[in-house]
């Protein structure tokens, strides 16, 4: 192997674990402060229910929300509480868990009431399938029912956002090289299979090493993807390494606002090897039936929120470095649901 072909990814493990230490810019904006299962240190602001909300009433409840500790899962936590407490329940903020399986055992040990989950997740992820299962509806159909049977969760109507996981390069790397789809990766050069990803993606069953495998350039192999092609990010900063050319793919969240914001260009997954990440509001079975009303409020909202909306929102947090809660609050409003 020739120079550049041995100290580049030498270079990117470095710097990865450098940027993991220090951190950057971005990925504060993406991850704010808080841990563990205490409030996410924001607030929720007061609003009144309008248009196809008004008079849903949630009186008497008692609601603790969660959600993980990106930036979309914060949000749309932040837009199921002021919802609730906009129809009269006493909400409690636990919002930015970190680890989806952290946040995941609080919920099923009944820590958390309601919390956003993403349909793919649930299946590989926490109800242990190997594979996904085609078809939007479907997968949504198989995790609704396997978690309403064994941990007594019930899956709400999904939103058409599909917030998968992907591989984006930079427009001029994807140009160069004459990519598009992540089937083409095995044709490139071994030295420019370089990879920014975080820890999570690379080891959960339907990450990295599955991807990998799928696409015919397995991990720890010299002419597959060598384990010095493999940098570890935190999740926000996996995006500007990217950009800044650290790594040729990295691994995102198809409907992130910093793949628009920096002109990234998602691979696509001809092999279909990512499942289907529609998302859904998990809510206890039993706070379900005492308060039906939850549905009638979130199902408008929900249905709302598509791609294009969630690329915007999201970039309104980790571009422009505005609140969750200011964004779901004006977002409601723009679209009628609150006053």
């Amino acid at each position: 192997m020739t120079g550049p072909a041995t100290t580049r990814p030498t270079r990117l493990r470095t710097r990865a674990r450098r940027l993991a230490a220090t951190g950057l810019a971005v990925a504060a904006l993406a991850v704010p402060a808080g841990c563990g299962l205490g409030t996410a240190g924001g607030y929720v602001p007061d609003a009144t229910l309008a248009g196809p909300l008004e008079g849903v009433s949630l009186d008497g409840a008692e609601i603790a929300v969660g959600s993980k500790n990106f930036s979309e899962n914060i949000l749309l936590g932040k837009i199921v509480l002021i919802l609730m407490k906009a129809a009269g329940a006493e909400v409690t903020d636990l919002t930015n868990i970190p680890g989806s399986n952290s946040a995941r055992q609080a919920q099923v040990q009944g820590e958390i009431d309601a919390m956003w989950e993403y349909t793919g997740t649930a299946w590989i992820s926490y109800l242990g399938e190997d594979e996904p299962i085609q078809g939007t509806e479907e997968q949504y159909d198989a995790v609704a029912e396997r978690d309403l049977a064994e941990n007594d969760l019930r899956w709400l109507p999904p939103t058409p956002a599909n917030n998968t996981y992907g591989f984006a390069m930079t427009a001029q790397s994807a140009e160069r090289l004459g990519i598009t789809k992540l089937s083409q990766i095995q044709d490139i050069p071994v030295d420019e299979r370089t990879f920014c990803v975080e820890s999570e993606f690379e080891n959960r069953p339907d990450g990295l090493p599955g991807m990998l495998e799928t696409y015919d350039i397995p991990r720890g192999q010299a002419q597959g993807t060598p384990d010095d092609n493999i940098g570890l990010y935190q999740t926000g900063a996996i995006y500007e390494a990217t950009a800044q050319g650290e790594c040729t793919f990295g691994e995102v969240f198809t409907t992130d606002g910093r793949i628009l914001a920096l002109d990234l260009t998602v691979l696509e997954d001809d092999r279909q090897y990512f499942p289907n990440y529609n998302i859904s509001l998990v809510v206890g079975d039993r706070l379900l039936q005492d308060q039906p009303g939850i549905e009638e409020l979130v199902d408008p909202v929900a249905a709302e929120l598509t791609d294009e909306v969630l690329l915007g929102l999201n970039a309104e947090i980790d571009v422009e470095g505005r609140e969750a809660s200011d964004v779901a609050e004006d977002w409601l409003r723009e679209e009628g649901f609150i006053a």
